[in-house]
This record gives structure tokens, sequence and C-alpha cells, in this order.
């Protein structure tokens, strides 16, 4: 009898250990899960630079951010990337297209960016990773050895990400998230936009550390 009983409170323990490393893991998902958002923003101190790059997307808040950094002295060039946009399908209708990169440049000099000062990619990018690419290559061709990247705040860790792998050691980065941008780090969860950006940025990151196996779409 005395060994039932001994085997019934093994039994018993094991169970309560069990359920107290159940909930342990719960409550650490669950703080993992609510501070997700806030770890994703990963920006530098501000420095001086070469250039400042306007990341696409994110408008108008990421050239704003930009424009604030140039009046502060950071940099004396602004650079923005052209994104992929239905130009040739819109001119085949015989519809004028003004692509993002456009209003963009509007924005800046508007915010006090001589026009001199602001330089447009010539070619398109599909994502982030051909801006990094396509950046690194500029800076060289130019002889350019650092830039501030401006871009939202959940997509700081994976720009600084992509370029660790893509752009190389010799040109120095800053990350910069735009003040204005709307995310809300400490409540993702909130609406759908933040919480398609997280999984984006989640998703994205997971592409860069196992070595960018999905591969930009092309048109």
């Amino acid at each position: 009898m005395s060994c039932r009983r001994r085997d019934a409170g093994r039994i018993h323990q094991r169970l309560i250990i069990l359920l107290a490393g159940f909930l342990l893991l719960v409550w650490l998902g669950s703080l993992a899960f609510r501070h997700l958002g806030r770890w994703l923003v990963r920006e530098d101190p501000l420095a001086h630079a070469d250039v400042i790059l306007v990341l696409s997307g994110g408008m108008p808040q990421r050239a704003e951010e930009a424009a604030e950094v140039f009046r502060e002295g950071y940099a004396p060039e602004v650079w923005v990337s052209r994104p992929e946009g239905p130009q040739a399908e819109l001119r085949a209708l015989g519809v004028q297209f003004l692509g993002e990169e456009e209003y963009d440049r509007l924005i800046l000099i508007r915010l006090g960016v001589p026009e001199s000062a602001i330089h447009i990619f010539p070619d398109p990018a599909i994502d982030t990773e051909q801006e990094i690419q396509e950046v690194a290559r500029e800076m060289r061709r130019n002889r350019k050895s650092s830039v501030i990247i401006v871009t939202s705040p959940e997509h700081t860790r994976r720009v600084r990400a992509l370029w660790n792998r893509l752009a190389g050691a010799d040109v120095k980065l800053v990350v910069r998230a735009a003040r204005e941008d709307p995310f809300d780090a400490d409540h993702w969860w909130r609406n759908t936009r933040d919480a398609y950006a997280v999984v984006r940025e989640m998703l994205g990151l997971l592409n860069v550390w196992a070595g960018l196996p999905v591969r930009p779409h092309s048109s």
C-alpha cells in the first residue's frame, strides 16, 4: 500500500513540475510576444555621414525624417531609392505615373533640402535587399564611406541585418527610424497595420538569417 502511495506521490509531483514548466513557457512566450515590436526597433545614434538614404515606403515620414537629419547638418546629400512601379503598364494606357521617389523629392525640397543635394537612383529596386545592394554600389562608385539610412522603426533591425550580409564592412552604416512613423512598438498587436508589419519583418529576418534563400520576384 505504501509503495502505491509513493508512486502516486511521484506522479503527482511530476504533474506539478510539468504544469509549472508549461506555465513558465506560456509566460515567457507572452513576454516575448509583447516585446517583439520593441525588439525590431534597432537604430543607431546619429553621426555625421557622406549621404542620407531614404528607403522606399513609409511616405511621407521617411522623407520628412531625412529632411530633418539633413537640416541638422549630418550629411550634405540625400539619396532617394526608386521602387518598382507600374510605369510601363500605365504608359501603355496613356496614363501619367508619378513614382514614389518623385513625391519624396518634392517633400524633401518643401522641407528645405536643395534640389541640387537630392539624388534619385536611376534603376528601380524590388525590395530592401536590392536597395541595399544598389546603395552599396553607388557609394563605392562615388567614393562615399558612410551613410545614414532612414526607414520605419520596425524595419530598422532587418535593414541592419541585410547591410551586414550584403554591403560589406568598408562602408559605415547609421540606421535612423522615422520619428513620425505611426508604428506602435509597445502595442503592435492592437491593429492590423502594425501586426502585418511585425509578421513581415520577422519573415524577412528569418530569410536573412537563413542566407536569403527566398529571392526578390522578377518582373
